[in-house]
């Protein structure tokens, strides 16, 4: 146990990026929905995100590079390497300005829960101020620049949040027969958006960027393999677990007006009590807090590799893209953007960015000149072309979404 708290790292990192706002809003809007039918989904999410996150980690550990950097140094024809690193560069940093807006949102949400009035009014303007309180600490971990400083904070916030939300589902006192019952699988076609919003909740594509480039932070050589595959896997299954509490909590609410976490734990106070609006109020700022560090952080690791960049974690560039996401981010939360607008766009460019991440990490991962013997293994491609097939679903999906009220309008 003691090794495995000393070797704990990148993987907190992921846990912490992809157990934010969005997350906590779908399993939310789940377990309202549908009780505990789609605990299954989120045990198939969790593991399709393992999957792929050890496949990121082995790539970074190896080459010592992010994914970015190998897309950039292994696509030979000049014309579509720089097209792919235009569409890499430019999807991670919309869809991560648009995720730190909801992710910011979402921290105010679980605030506004024990705050009653945030907003301070400046002429015709209204400024939530705890959206610029969040931003002001996410600034400041980002700013220190302190790689071992940012893992154990983020460490702790994924603690706090798994008591959080572990305590709430347990305030709620579930059905643990009908919670098992969860886990066999049962689809139809009123679940299946809702399956696949689960999967693209979890499975982040910013994360495989992130976690490619970090892992080299704390692991240089091929013999630290197993312990990334143990931490990756046991972060991942903590952030499985986080997200399955959040569904088993909302289930034993029947209302179709609970839209977000906020929602939830004001209608839990009736039932269990103060207690449980503080804890899942507490536990959405956590997540807020969480994913408002990782995507401006992932958004410069992936600039830094696109264009080469060698400089550490306290350059001007590297902050400066960061400083970009999250001052972008704070601005839409802070003047009032709703956050469940907010929280609902960034899954779509979630979904639209998903298919052509993982389909690029998949190639990455089966260059033999860049990886040698710790290339891809059969059962591991197979596993990751299904995956992308999902992937794939989720953007379709997307898109639909988009163009639906136009084609009806």
């Amino acid at each position: 146990m003691t090794n495995w708290f000393k070797n704990i790292g990148p993987g907190t990192l992921v846990t912490a990026a992809f157990i934010g706002p969005g997350t906590v809003t779908v399993c939310t809007k789940a377990g309202v929905a549908f009780g505990y039918d789609l605990l299954w989904a989120l045990a198939l999410s969790t593991i399709a995100c393992m999957v792929l996150q050890e496949m990121a980690a082995r790539l970074g550990i190896i080459t010592q590079q992010g994914l970015s950097t190998v897309l950039r140094t292994q696509i030979k024809r000049p014309f579509l390497r720089y097209l792919i690193l235009f569409i890499v560069i430019s999807a991670i940093f919309i869809g991560n300005t648009a995720y730190e807006a909801g992710n910011i949102s979402g921290g105010v949400l679980g605030l506004s829960t024990v705050v009653e009035n945030s907003f301070i009014t400046l002429g015709d303007f209204k400024i939530n101020y705890l959206s610029l309180l969040i931003g002001a600490i996410a600034f400041i971990f980002l700013y220190i620049g302190n790689y071992k400083l940012l893992e154990r904070v983020l460490f702790t916030l994924v603690i706090f949040m798994s008591f959080a939300f572990i305590i709430a589902a347990m305030i709620t006192q579930p059905n643990l027969i009908e919670i098992l019952k969860g886990f066999i699988p049962n689809i139809n076609s009123d679940k299946t958006w809702t399956v696949i919003g689960l999967i693209g909740t979890t499975v982040v594509p910013y994360n495989l960027f992130l976690h490619a480039s970090v892992v080299g932070e704390k692991w240089k050589s091929p013999n630290d393999l197993a312990l990334a595959k143990r931490d990756t896997q046991m972060a991942i299954l903590i952030g499985g677990i986080i997200s399955m509490t959040i569904i088993i909590a909302a289930a034993s609410v029947q209302s179709s007006e609970v839209e977000n976490a906020a929602d939830l734990a004001l209608s839990l106070e009736p039932l269990f009590g103060k207690a449980a609006k503080w804890v899942l109020g507490l536990g959405l700022f956590a997540a807020g807090i969480t994913s408002a560090i990782t995507a401006p952080m992932a958004a410069a690791y992936v600039v830094k590799g696109c264009f080469g960049w060698q400089d550490s974690l306290k350059s001007i560039k590297f902050r400066g893209v960061w400083m970009t996401v999250l001052c972008i981010g704070i601005l839409f939360s802070s003047i009032g953007f709703k956050p469940v607008e907010i929280i609902t766009f960034a899954q779509i460019a979630n979904g639209l960015l998903l298919p052509f991440i993982a389909g690029f990490l998949l190639w990455a991962m089966n260059q033999s000149e860049v990886l040698g013997k710790y290339v891809n293994t059969t059962r591991q491609n197979y596993i990751g072309i299904v995956i992308v097939l999902i992937a794939v679903g989720l953007g379709l999906k997307s898109i639909y979404k988009v163009i639906s009220p136009l084609l009806h309008g």
